[in-house]
């Protein structure tokens, strides 16, 4: 078993638990906490105990199966988010068959090729051959209305949803020199702490009195002091969190900022859309959900930038 992850595993599980036990608390002050404000926190929490309570039992069961555990996490968190992505898209019956293959078909074959560490076919299969494809199915229907702008946003929730995310499990392929004492756990589980972290602060800076807001039509919780402040606190983190990484103490902190980033345009761009189609969040579309994009709209922007900076790192 890899030590350092684990070690970053239990401290993690302990700040979870008591951050846990403080919300308990919290929720029975109903007289003096609005809890109701608390709510998007909350579900982050839930989110957060799913995600690293999976990592964990991954670590746990690393010598039986491999990363299938890890791997098959982020396909179902890929196919979740596709499906609410999907319920936004101005979808006609003649897509039906179309976006059955998306949700199936291209996030099975991607994730597979990640699993088989085939970086030449999973680095293009869906920007190159399942966008060619996409548009292709559809016109087999004979349905044109609005024919562009479907085939556009059905690509588009690929390229986020299934493309861009499968990069966070493609880290544990990635050659590491065992002189480091790191691991590609540690790589993965570095990064989803930096990037929820640098959310929960852009997200608590932005009550700041001082508002200059990034788009207020686009994010009215957004601003320019949460996205920089938040950046410079997760330089910290990640600089002190190097020991699980192969990274640097600087080059930890450079990682942290371009993750931090990243993660802020995703928060932007997933708003964006939500604004265009006149919802509040993800978790309206689909009765019973959480609203899963709006938990990994970061982690979708920051893991193929964060796969990529490791490979020239480590090379």
């Amino acid at each position: 078993m890899d030590l350092y992850s684990f070690i970053l595993i239990i401290i993690v599980l302990a700040v979870l638990a008591t951050t846990s036990v403080v919300c308990y608390f919290l929720k029975r002050q109903k007289e003096t906490v609005d809890v109701k404000s608390l709510e998007p926190f909350f579900s982050r929490l839930r989110f957060w105990w799913t995600l690293f309570a999976v990592l964990t039992v991954s670590l746990l069961l690393k010598p039986l199966c491999g990363h299938t555990i890890t791997i098959g996490l982020f396909a179902i968190l890929s196919f979740w988010g596709m499906r609410e992505f999907l319920t936004l898209t101005p979808t006609r019956p003649a897509d039906h068959i179309t976006m059955f293959l998306v949700l199936f078909l291209c996030t099975i074959v991607q994730y597979f090729l990640v699993a088989w560490n085939i970086y030449e076919l999973y680095s293009i299969f869906i920007p190159t051959y399942a966008f060619l494809l996409v548009p292709a199915c559809m016109t087999l229907s004979g349905d044109s209305t609005h024919f562009l702008e479907r085939a556009a946003k059905i690509n588009m929730g690929m390229l986020i949803c299934i493309y861009s995310l499968s990069f966070a499990p493609a880290l544990l392929s990635i050659p590491i020199d065992p002189s480091t004492k790191s691991s590609n756990l540690g790589l993965l589980i570095f990064f989803v702490i930096i990037a929820q972290i640098s959310d929960v602060l852009q997200y608590v800076m932005s009550l700041f009195p001082i508002r200059n807001y990034v788009s207020h039509e686009i994010n009215s919780t957004k601003t320019w002091e949460g996205v920089i402040g938040s950046t410079l606190i997760v330089m910290i983190i990640g600089a002190g969190l190097s020991w699980t990484t192969p990274f640097s103490y600087l080059t930890a902190a450079l990682v942290s900022m371009a993750i931090s980033f990243m993660g802020a345009a995703g928060s932007m761009t997933l708003s964006a859309v939500k604004r265009d189609r006149g919802v509040r969040d993800y978790g309206t579309l689909v009765e019973g959900h959480s609203g899963i994009l709006d938990r990994i709209d970061s982690l979708c922007f920051a893991a193929p930038i964060y796969f990529h900076l490791t490979v020239v790192i480590i090379n």
